[in-house]
């Protein structure tokens, strides 16, 4: 059997639908398969870049065999190795594919889904996202909305090919035009309401959307699971975005917006560039940059950074990058500290690429092209030394007082990094920054209050240490000052030569 947190899945299931998933339905929807020989498919690896297919299918034995990379295994195998999910993730989704119910056994109360009900939301979204799209597209729709929501997209520097392949559309402003249409075509209220596009008024179903700019948002695979929707109008009272509510197949905890475009070269270059918002994703992969992803709805975190990990091939040396570009506002410095405080295992190769004066990546590109988004990213700095520094750049470091109140905020966090050796080189660094006159004193500062953060309270004693750097502070300037002076005496020219 193989556990999960709503039970354990019975190792007949498991045989069961390992038997009835036609693995060349799944691989076929990742690789064009050609005929090969006898219950023989063949295609190019999606493992490998290569111009001669290698990799091979035997539907009658349920295998695939990839001869450029040694990869071969069930259908299990690949949905794990396309898609990064786990073993018991990738049996869920093939029963859900063919219909089967799985009977988890040694689990607490669980709400079953109907089979086949995931796959009826996943159509009623694609559906609704052909619609959406055919509003957008439509240069003779009479709804000003719509040519309002190119012009947005157009004022931003998005040609009409990039804009078709991020599949922008929008939501025209009748309050049950999506709805009806969908209906029509076989849907019932309860499937639309399920997959978040539709919603009870006070006089019957009425769509989500109205008069909005709207993004599909997909998963890995590239299933369109919901929208962001972006405001038009001044008398759009709603907020500037809106999002697909929590569905069955929406959890914004677990979706970044692109990551079905970048998945792959976030596995080849083990990098991810993490921004904030669609039109930002959107200006990194025009300008070359195809690593870009961003969080839907919600702060990026935890279960987005282990999403993440899967898709970077992620291992103990951690050689995988998440870049995070931050605006240089107090949000930004706010969301810069959420990141800092997350996994630290990670964070020692996080890093965060800042745009000149405040700039999103967007207006970047808008401003000073493709190229300045590159430099950019090239320039990241690791995020430890950001957040130290943007802590130490709200002070006046000129003067004892100021060094003094920046090294009472800057202790704790450095204390907080896990790794010693980066936690001592950091204290160094941040003595550097502070202009404290002995880094020697800040280490041992920042490792005696690493020792006490477990207890329960480290106040008084954090206090206690760093008035005492401040007092020896405070006396090495006053040395340093006299020392200048006398200086200045030996050499100051008499008043009387001449």
């Amino acid at each position: 059997m193989v556990g999960m947190a709503r039970g354990r899945i019975p190792d007949s299931d498991i045989a069961a639908i390992r038997e009835r998933t036609p693995i060349e339905e799944v691989v076929g929807e990742y690789v064009q398969l050609t005929p090969g020989g006898v219950d023989s498919l063949k295609g190019l690896s999606p493992f490998k870049d290569e111009k001669t297919p290698s990799f091979h299918v035997r539907p009658n034995k349920g295998y695939f065999h990839c001869f450029a990379t040694g990869e071969g295994g069930d259908v299990f195998s690949f949905l794990m190795k396309m898609e990064h999910v786990t073993f018991p993730e990738a049996v869920e989704e093939c029963a859900e594919r063919i219909g089967y119910q799985i009977n988890y056994t040694g689990g607490g109360p669980v709400n079953r889904v109907e089979p086949g009900t995931r796959q009826r939301l996943i159509a009623a979204n694609r559906a609704a996202q052909e619609f959406y799209r055919a509003q957008f597209t439509d240069t003779g729709n009479t709804d000003p909305g719509a040519e309002k929501a190119r012009d947005l997209l157009r004022d931003r520097g998005f040609d009409d090919d990039l804009v078709a392949e991020f599949g922008c559309g929008y939501a025209p402003a009748g309050w049950d035009t999506l709805t009806k249409h969908l209906l029509r075509k076989g849907f019932d209220f309860k499937e639309l309401e399920a997959a978040g596009l539709s919603r009870m008024g006070n006089r019957g179903p009425i769509d989500r959307f109205h008069r909005r700019l709207l993004w599909p948002i997909r998963n890995s695979a590239g299933d369109v699971i919901g929208f962001g929707a972006r405001k038009l109008f001044d008398d759009d009272k709603l907020g500037k975005y809106m999002n697909t509510p929590e569905t069955l197949l929406y959890k914004k905890s677990k979706v970044l917006f692109g990551l079905d475009r970048a998945k792959k070269s976030i596995g080849a270059d083990h990098q991810a560039v993490i921004v904030e918002g669609y039109t930002d994703v959107m200006a990194l992969h025009a300008a070359g940059v195809h690593t870009a992803v961003a969080a839907c709805g919600t702060a990026f975190g935890e279960e987005h950074l282990q999403m993440l990990r899967r898709f970077m091939l992620d291992d103990q040396f951690f050689r995988g990058e998440i870049i995070y570009t931050f605006d240089g506002d107090e949000a930004g410095q706010k969301a810069a500290m959420r990141a800092f405080e997350g996994d630290q295992k990670f964070t020692g190769r996080s890093y965060v690429a800042v745009a000149p004066d405040g700039m999103d990546p967007c207006d970047l590109r808008m401003d000073r092209g493709d190229a300045a988004v590159r430099e950019m990213v090239a320039d990241r700095i690791p995020m430890f030394e950001f957040v130290i520094r943007t802590i130490i750049g709200g002070y006046d470091t000129h003067h004892i007082d100021g060094r003094v109140d920046a090294m009472r905020r800057v202790v704790p966090v450095l204390a907080g990094i896990r790794d010693d050796a980066l936690r001592d080189e950091y204290a160094r660094q941040a003595a550097g920054w502070l202009s404290w006159p002995d880094p020697g004193e800040v280490v041992a500062q920042v490792r005696q209050e690493a020792r006490r953060a477990g207890r329960r309270s480290s106040g008084p004693a954090l206090k206690e240490g760093v008035a005492r750097l401040a007092r020896r502070a405070e006396e090495k300037e006053r040395e340093a000052a006299a020392a200048q002076a006398q200086q200045s005496n030996l050499t100051r020219p008499d008043p009387d030569d001449g």
